[in-house]
């Protein structure tokens, strides 16, 4: 695959306020020296990552701006800002943490090229008040219902603010830890619990109120 080709989601330096940690990958696997490998010019490398990462990526970006038309968009941008990027990249931070900063940044620009502007929720934090027991699981137990509360489940993430859904999102489909959604949304890790901690309580109360 070309580099500068355009990029499908079903196919197929590092900058300093995208990366923090200081550590370096010694997995011959891992995201991070694929990443290395492909600042040299293996393509193959990029290949790897890019099936590695498409799918999560895709439904982040899907799950936030509600149109697929526009989540396509971003999430080539995102590929190609990433593929621009790559001879100045070296491991400050996982590679996750890198990809999903490009991506949150996308988002922000998005939002802010709206009509609506950049929603409230990335300014505002979560009121403490809302602090409740995470739910212990979101999932239905009755394989008969799966189906209905996972369509139930989605339109309850649609709901919440933006911020909110970003942080669920990056915790449940990128598999980012607090600290890492922290680095990639450019918030600190109390903001990072507080939208968690109330997203997931909206998420429990309607789960439990599901038919």
């Amino acid at each position: 695959m070309r580099s500068g080709a355009a990029i499908g989601h079903q196919g197929f330096s590092c900058q300093p306020e995208t990366c923090y940690l200081n550590f370096m990958p010694t997995d011959a696997d891992a995201d991070e020296t694929l990443m290395l490998r492909y600042r040299e010019g293996d393509a193959d490398a990029f290949t790897r990552l890019y099936a590695r990462h498409k799918g999560p990526l895709y439904r982040y970006l899907l799950r936030q701006c509600g149109q697929p038309a526009v989540a396509e968009e971003l999430f080539q941008d995102i590929w190609l800002k990433l593929i621009a990027a790559r001879a100045g990249y070296t491991v400050q931070a996982r590679f996750t943490t890198y990809l999903y900063r490009l991506a949150h940044n996308r988002l922000v620009d998005h939002y802010r090229a709206s009509a609506r502007g950049l929603p409230l929720s990335y300014a505002d934090d979560c009121p403490e008040w809302a602090e409740v027991p995470a739910p212990e699981q979101l999932q239905p137990e009755m394989q008969d219902d799966r189906r209905r509360q996972s369509e139930r489940l989605l339109a309850l993430l649609a709901e919440l603010p933006e911020a909110q859904r970003e942080a669920v999102l990056l915790k449940e489909e990128a598999g980012l830890s607090l600290e890492a959604i922290a680095q990639a949304t450019g918030t600190g890790r109390e903001t990072v619990k507080s939208r968690l901690r109330y997203a997931l309580a909206h998420l429990r109360r309607g789960m439990r109120g599901a038919p």
